[in-house]
This record gives structure tokens, sequence and C-alpha cells, in this order.
């Protein structure tokens, strides 16, 4: 077998996971390859080697030197001097997929990704824990590898559609050493000129616009020059204005064949490929500055009320000159009337603006706000002088960019309750006839935009009618490809319950179907395709009688969006009117609906995890009410399909089960039930194991909720299920929250979202612990084990969030009477571990819960001996006197809620304070008395005549909180000739002296008769 034979191979089994043992003989291999072999080899050999180093940067530490030293292959290869432009790009490639490193991120980041990329990055991102980065020495150098090949023009043997393969590929590698968390741009040469190559990368290839960029950015706040000539006058209406209408030639090209395979950007690389570029004299160049927009077939442009009346109110559609985002991996597809080889091109220019896009937010993620204000005069739009150029902004590419994603963006950001009521439904009809287009993408996209107005918090009823249209209404297209609806009544089949049949969800008046947008998001995962498909359809559905896997997931995510939004509307801060709300028996029959169709075949689809992960998210959007009315067969389906799942190989869909299994934990129809709170318990432990990042993240997040279901189950009067738990399960539970708590991978610099639950399960499994569990020698161990776990993580702990957790875990510790708070020898620690918060914390709100915490014990045995009294009580006096010691702006918003708190813990402490105590706290207020009665009195006072501090309490409560302390000290025994009790007495009378007389409506009821 050749070289060239074995390498091919080597391609395309880029899906094969390979282990680190043939991984470090593959390396060897391709490296002495690319150093020995002709140079006709290199494109294919690079191929393979970008295949080998997707995501295995941590792990190719040995030949980092051989492939990024200044000899180094890739480096060479990657140089503008290199003849070839082919394996140039190449190179980049292999350099950007050694950057990336498999971070999990948020599902809704993902969901903002491109249609059909969303699908890899969703399988991908999750496959192992975040590793290792590359050394700082070698970010360094293939960052600064990256910026020369993005400052870097065109070169004159370059064709255009391989120089946007080249810009995207740099782009990518950018974005993976920031999402890293480990890249810092410190230099404001290194962040200026970064920002300043986006933002050309922003407009690159837009119709009108050639962008004169300098080298490098500098922070102002001032408008920076601007080197545009002077804007020239408008054109008449009749030739700029109006779209380009002339019916254009087909292009007769003769692609080139070159290598098969090639990826467009390194998310495809693992299975996804791309067309390869074009090369040869047929190739079409579009340079920017050309104005000529070509005009698609069968894409024509709507009416802005989708009344498909003309006239003057017509405008062009923003998709008919827009290339989408999928290349199809087939050369012929691009030879038809719908754009040929310019349509190639502009779907390779979006993807370097989207690719510009994504980099852009990835900076502004990892760069520190008050770093990054200067430079946002070059990004946003500002008020030019008279006569100046308009200068271009993010504003600019809004509107000469349009698709379905940046408008669903623009939907779920605007707000509507400030503009007319007819904007939804103008996009509405405008997008809704792209749901029969025969490009999956731009189906996807469309899908994308209804979702995104479904879920927004815009008027109800405008969205209500929307769902009303009938199922024709502005659906017709040629070039249909999506499957044709399901029958109208084929909902009922199966179904069960009376109001089924006179019920319907959003639909109009009279009708006993559901809405059209439920029955189209159905038919697309449940049915086969009417059509057949076309264009990049093939590339992804070969073989497939169904739609697309992208087009199903997304159909399955509109789905979920109904759910949410459905739960949305039954919450206690809900602001809509019960009356206004769907009525249950209607969501009942919507999950009914979806139990009897797509869900449970999308969940047993082990060929495709994304989508099954996908159907986990709608299964646990249900609403707990809808859950607790189905039929009992109904709601088993669900339990089972999500513990069945939680054994799946594929990290996705168990990372999905995982989450799932925690919100239905928290249902109040099975909270009760012990044998399905302990098989959750046991999936989640389970769970909990896993190596990778995002599957221990979700288990501790729903371990959390399992805890918190602990909690509300004590509330109740029949003690049944505290009984009848296990004690085992418990242990095991203690254990895997203490191991969790002490996990070290971390998602974005600092935060860990496994470590945060756990403190916060640990917490609550120790407030839940009953006598019988303390008394037994195996817990003794355990719980001291997760009491210094929690100490250490307060006392310690970087990340904010966690600390936070830690001292609300604390808090619910001290909950616990059985626990034997004040005698035990953590005692001191625990309280140590707070008062430390309390009184040096940058972060206003660990102070706050710290001082919450330091409030929650109810009686004064608990608080230990007298010098531990005094030093928590001391410790809370100089944090009410730092109170509004900070630095940082943001924590200014917190300083009257710190001191209300602090407040309250002080007199909280008034009311417990023995005789011996008496002593240090007349000390104090000798000392600093002046200065905790104004605070005091603030705190009485928040709240009345529009002074909101924070306080949780009515005037009358925070009253009666000094009147019972003032009590308190009145009723202690003190010893004879002791000052200390008359001088406390006297401070508080005079707290409530002042407070009556500033002419507060609060009466001096039940004060001493003295």
């Amino acid at each position: 077998m050749r070289d060239t034979d074995t390498l091919s191979l080597l391609h395309s089994l880029i899906q094969v996971i390979v282990d680190e043992q043939n991984l470090d003989f593959l390396l060897a291999y391709t490296i002495s390859a690319l150093q020995q072999c002709s140079s006709w080899t290199h494109v294919e050999i690079l191929q393979a080697l970008a295949a080998l180093v997707y995501c295995n940067g941590s792990k190719c530490q040995k030949y980092l030197p051989d492939l990024l030293g200044k000899s180094g292959v890739l480096m060479k290869f990657s140089n503008s001097t290199q003849p070839d432009p082919e394996v140039r790009r190449a190179a980049v490639h292999c350099m950007a997929n050694l950057c990336l490193s498999l971070v999990p991120v948020p599902q809704q980041q993902l969901i903002n990704q491109s249609p059909i990329s969303k699908e890899i990055e969703f399988e991908l991102l999750f496959l192992v824990p975040g590793q290792p980065y590359l050394e700082e020495s070698y970010q360094n150098i293939c960052f600064q590898a990256f910026l020369t090949t993005l400052q870097s023009p065109k070169s004159s043997d370059m064709d255009d559609i391989t120089f946007c393969m080249l810009l995207q590929n740099a782009l990518k590698g950018t974005q993976s050493l920031l999402n890293g968390g480990k890249m810092k741009l410190t230099q404001t040469d290194e962040l200026g000129a970064l920002l300043a190559v986006l933002k050309k990368s922003m407009f690159h290839g837009l119709p009108g616009l050639n962008i004169e960029m300098p080298t490098v950015l500098y922070p102002t706040p001032l408008p920076q020059y601007d080197g545009r000539p002077p804007v020239k006058p408008p054109q008449s209406e009749s030739s700029a204005s109006r779209p380009t209408l002339n019916k254009k030639k087909k292009s007769k090209v003769k692609p080139k064949k070159t290598q098969q395979g090639e990826e467009e950007e390194e998310e495809e690389s693992s299975g996804e490929r791309e067309a390869a570029p074009v090369t040869g004299p047929g190739r079409v160049n579009l340079r920017e500055g050309n104005t000529r927009r070509p005009h698609s077939p069968g894409v024509q442009s709507l009416p802005l009320d989708g009344s498909g009346a003309a006239g003057k109110d017509r405008v062009s559609s923003p998709f008919s000159s827009f290339g989408w985002k999928r290349v199809s991996s087939s050369e012929s597809d691009y030879s038809d009337a719908e754009g040929g080889m310019q349509s190639k091109m502009r779907s390779y220019q979006a993807k370097v603006r989207q690719g510009a896009l994504a980099c852009f937010l990835s900076t502004i993620k990892s760069i520190e706000k008050k770093v990054l204000y200067g430079y946002w005069s070059a990004f946003v739009p500002d008020t030019p002088e008279l006569g100046s150029p308009q200068s271009v902004s993010l504003m600019t590419l809004t509107l000469k960019d349009p698709s379905p994603k940046c408008l669903a963006n623009l939907v779920s950001n605007s707000p509507y309750n400030r503009l007319k009521l007819s904007l939804l439904t103008k996009v509405w009809n405008q997008i809704k006839p792209y749901l029969r287009h025969k490009d999956v993408n731009v189906r996807v996209s469309s899908l994308t935009l209804l979702g995104a107005i479904v879920s927004t918090h815009a008027p109800l009823p405008e969205v209500q009618l929307l769902l009303q249209q009938p199922c024709s209404s502005g659906l017709s297209n040629s070039n249909s490809a999506t499957p044709h609806l399901s029958p109208p009544d084929w909902w009922k089949k199966g179904t069960s319950g009376p109001f089924l049949e006179e019920a319907s969800v959003s639909s109009p008046k009279g009708s006993s179907e559901p809405c059209w947008l439920i029955r189209l998001c159905i038919s697309i995962v449940v049915l086969p395709k009417e059509d057949s498909c076309s264009g990049s359809d093939a590339a992804s559905a070969a073989g497939s009688t169904y739609e697309p896997s992208p087009m199903r997931l997304e159909a399955l995510q509109l789905l979920e969006e109904v759910g949410t939004g459905l739960i949305q509307q039954y919450r206690r801060d809900s602001n809509i009117a019960p009356d206004q709300r769907v009525p249950v028996t209607l969501v009942v029959m919507f999950w009914t609906m979806m139990l009897n169709g797509p869900l449970p075949r999308a969940l047993q689809n082990s060929e495709h995890p994304t989508l099954q992960a996908s159907a986990c998210d709608a299964l646990s959007s249900i609403l707990p009410e809808a859950f607790s009315n189905l039929p009992s067969d109904r709601q088993i389906l669900c339990i089972t399909l999500l513990l069945g799942l939680n054994d799946s190989k594929n990290r996705l869909v168990k990372a999905a089960t995982s989450r799932a299994l925690g919100v239905y934990v928290l249902f109040p129809c099975l909270r009760q039930d012990v044998i399905f709170v302990a098989d959750t318990a046991n999936a989640i432990l389970m769970s909990l194991q896993d190596k990778s990042l995002n599957v221990r993240a979700k288990a501790a997040w729903s371990l959390g909720n399992l805890t918190d279901t602990l909690i509300v189950n004590m509330e109740t009067p029949d003690p049944s299920f505290q009984e009848e738990f296990s004690g085992l399960l418990l242990l095991k539970m203690l254990r895997s929250a203490i191991e969790a708590s002490k996990d070290k991978d971390k998602v974005d610099r600092q935060q860990n979202p496994v470590k945060s639950n756990a403190v916060r399960a640990l917490g609550n499994l120790l407030h839940f612990l009953q006598p019988s569990h303390i008394q037994k020698p195996r817990f003794a161990e355990i719980i001291e084990e997760s009491i210094q776990a929690l100490i250490s993580t307060v006392l310690i702990e970087a990340a904010m969030k966690v600390r936070w957790n830690a001292c609300y875990a604390l808090g619910n510790v001290f909950k616990n009477p059985a626990l034997p708070l004040g005698t035990a020898p953590w005692t001191s620690q625990a309280y140590n571990a707070l008062t430390s918060v309390v009184t040096s914390c940058k972060n206003f709100k660990v102070r706050i819960r710290s001082a919450t915490a330091l409030s929650i014990p109810g009686k004064r045995e608990h608080y230990g001996s007298v010098d531990q009294y005094a030093e928590i009580w001391n410790a809370l006096v100089t944090a009410l006197q730092k109170s509004e010691d900070t630095t940082d702006f943001l924590e200014f918003k917190y300083c009257a809620s710190l001191r209300t708190q602090i407040c309250q813990a002080l007199i909280h402490l008034l009311s417990l304070a023995s005789a011996s105590d008496l002593p240090s706290l007349k000390d104090t207020l000798e000392l600093n008395g002046d200065m905790i009665q104004s605070y005091i009195l603030q705190f009485l006072k928040s709240g009345a005549a529009g002074d909101d501090t924070g306080a949780p309490h009515s005037p009358q409560e925070r009253d009666q909180m000094v009147r019972t302390a003032l009590e308190h000290i009145s009723s202690v025994q003190a010893l004879a000739g002791d000052t200390a009790k008359r001088a406390i007495m006297d401070f508080l009378e005079e707290i409530l002296t002042i407070y009556f007389d500033s002419g507060s409506q609060v009466a001096l009821l039940g004060l001493t008769n003295r």
C-alpha cells in the first residue's frame, strides 16, 4: 500500500478514537512523512495529521517541538511564504485542531451555533472532560501564527475559497485558545491587533463594503480615525434601493478535481466533511465592493405583512442574497441555477463572518470589562459629526447580513413591551415560507427563529394569533423538501381521557386539532420525508427516509421551548393571570401527543445520540401539574426511559438524562415515592463518577435537587419517608458529595459546576440526618469529614459561587438540632471560617450568606463558649464597619443588603445572650455603639418611604426583633454590681425611642414598665 493510500485511510477513520499508544506511533509516522515525502503528498498528510491532533493537544507534548518549534513542520507550512496555498491552509487547520481542547459549554451556547455544526459540536464537546491545555509558550506561538494569517492579504496565487477556508481555520484556532481560559491578552498591541482583524473579518465578502482597518485598535473613549473617503452622494431610488431582478445566465464552470474529504473547519473534523476548494481557470471571484446580487428563483421577495400583495411595501427577502451556512459535499450541487459558484463563494464568506463573530464573543468573555470598555467605540454605533462618513459597526453587519440565526438573537433580546405589536408578525410571516426550502440549513434556521418567537417575552396574544394561523398559510413553496404535516386527527390515536376530544393547544376556537407548529415539529421527528431531498440534504441524510438529524434536533428543541414556556406560565413569580394561562388539561393533551409520537422514538434512537439527548431535554420540560395528570402508563414510560438511558455510553445522552432525573425528583407526585427517589439517587451517583465533566456537572446539579427533595419531605407531617429511606444510601450520597466537592476540572477559569452543587448537597444531607443516623458509629466519621469539606471550601475556594454555596450549606448544617453544634470540635472551626468570610471576602454576596449562616443557630449553647460568642459578635461588628470597603463598583449595590443581614445577626445574638456574654457586649457598644445604632436604625426604617435596602421583613417584624432582644436582656439574671445589663438595655431602648420619635407609625407597645 502506498503512503498516500495509508494516509487516506487514516483520514477516513477520523471518527475512531485513538488511544495514546497508537496516537504516539501515528504522530511520529505523519511528522516523518511530512519531512521526507514529496511536496505533492503534503496536503493529504496534513489532513491526516489534523484528524490525529483533533482535541489531542495535551497528548502531543512530546511532538510539539517538531510541530511548533522554530523549524517545526506546521510553522514551516503555515508561513505566508509557503508557495502552495493548499498546504498553508491545511497546516493552519492542523494548528487549529491542535489548540482545541474539549471544554464543556452550556447547551444554550451550542444552540446558538450554526445548524449543521451544532449537532457535531453537541456530540464532540462532551466526549471527554476538560483536558490540560497547551503550554503557554506554544499557545503564544499558535496565537501569533493565527494573527499573522488573519492580517495577511490574499496572495495572487490563492483562490478566494481557499482564502476563506484559511481565515476560518485561523479564526477557529484563535477561538479555541480563548475558550480554553488560559490565553491572556495582556499587551495592548496584542489585543488591539486581534480586535482589528476580527472587525475586518466580520464584514468579509459583504457586497458594497470595503473595510480598511488599522493594524491595531487602541482603547479610547473617542471615535477612532476613519481613513475612508467621504461618502458619495446617494444614488436615485430607482438604481440603488431596488433589488436587482435581472436574470443571469447559468455559469458554465468545470471545477477542478481536488482532494476529497477536506474539512471546512475543525469542528467538522470528526466526520462531517466539506467540499474541497475549487481552483483553476473556471473559478469565479467576487470582489469586495461588488453591489450586484444574484436573484434565486423560488426565493421571491416577500411582503412585510405576509399578505402576498405586491406594491410599495414589498422588500427584498434577506435570504435571497445570502449564501447559507453549509456547503454541500457534491461539487455538482453548485452548478444549478440557484447561484452556482457565486452561491458557493457567498457560503464560504458567510462562514468567515460567522467565525469572526464567534471569536469576537470569545474575546469579550475572556477579557475584563474595564479593559474592553475602551474598544467598544469601534464596534458599537456612534453619532458621527455632520458631513463625516458613517462608521461601520455591529449594527451595520446586522443590517447587511441578515439570517434566521441573527434574527433569532434579535427576537430573543428585543424589548417588545416598548415596540409595536406587529413586529413579530412581520418576522413570522417573512420566515414561514422557508420552512419548506430545499436547503436543510435554511429550514433549521427558520425553525430556530420560530422557536425564539414562541419562547420570547413578547405579548402573549400576538404569539397566540400566530400559532392559530391555518396550517397551509405561508408554507407553499415550489422547492419544498419539508415532510407533509401529519393528519389532523392522528394524535388522538392511543390517547385517553375525555378532554382530549374537546381540547386543543393554542388552536382556533372550534378546532379539535393542535396548532400547526406543533404538528409540523412532530411530523419532522416521526414521519418520513414526502419529497426527495437535494442540495445539502443529500450529505446529511443519505440513505435515510427521515428528515436530516439537524432538522429533527431543531424540531425537538422547539417542542422543548413550548414545554418550557408552559412551565414559565405556572411559576410563582409569573405575571400571567391564572385565567390567561393555558389550562392544565390542554398541557396534558400536548404531552400525551408528545409521548405517543416523537419522544419515545427519539429516546430509543441509539443511532442518533444527539436526538436522544434533545429528547431527554424535552422530556424534562414537562409541567409538574401536567405530569401528575398523565395516565399512569405514560408516567411509568417517562421514568423507565430516563432510568434506562442513564446507563448510556454516550456522555451527551448521559448528561441530559441526569439533568432530567434531577427535574423529575422535584415533582410533588414523585418526591415522596421512596423507591423512585432511591432509584434516582443511585443513577445520579453513578453519573457523578463519570470521566466527563459535563456529565458530572449535570449529576451534581441533580444531586442537589434530590437533597432539596429530602428537606421538603422533612417538612411533611408524615415521617414515613425519613424512616424508610436507606441509611446506607445516605452514606453513599455523603461520600460521593465529599469527593465531588474536591473536583478539579474547570469549565471557565475558576468556575466548577460540580463543586458548587456538591457542597449544596452536603449541607442538605447533613440537615436531613435523623438522630437514628447520627447515633450510629459509622456515621460519625463521615459527618466529621463532610463538615471539614465545607469548612475548607469556605476558607480556600477561589470560585465565589462555590464559596457562597458552602456558606449556605453550613447554615443548613446549623439547622439540624440533632447535630452536636456548640460542643463538637468542629464548631469553632465552622464559626471561624464564617467570621473570616464575613469580614474579609471581596464578594459581598458571599459575605451576606455567611452573615445569614451566623444568625441561624436558635439556642445560646449552639454558639459555644463565651469567647466563641464574643468572637462572632465582634466579627459582625467589624463587618458592619467595613460594609462599604470595596474597590469593585459592582459590589456597592449589595452594601445595603449586607448591612441589613449583619444587623439581623447582631440583634439575633442579643436575643440569645447569657449573663456571661454581657460584659463583652458592653465593651463593644462603648467603642462602636453610635455606629451600630445608626445602622440598626437604618435597618428598622428600611423599606419605608420608598427606601429599599433589601430588608426581608416587614417594619413590624423588624421592630419586633429589637423588642424581643430588649425583653430577653431585661430577663437575664445579671451578677450583682454588673452594669453591662443596664448599658445594653439603654442602648436598645434609645434605638426604639429614636425610631418612634422619628415619625414612624410603628407603636412602642410591649416595652418594659420602667
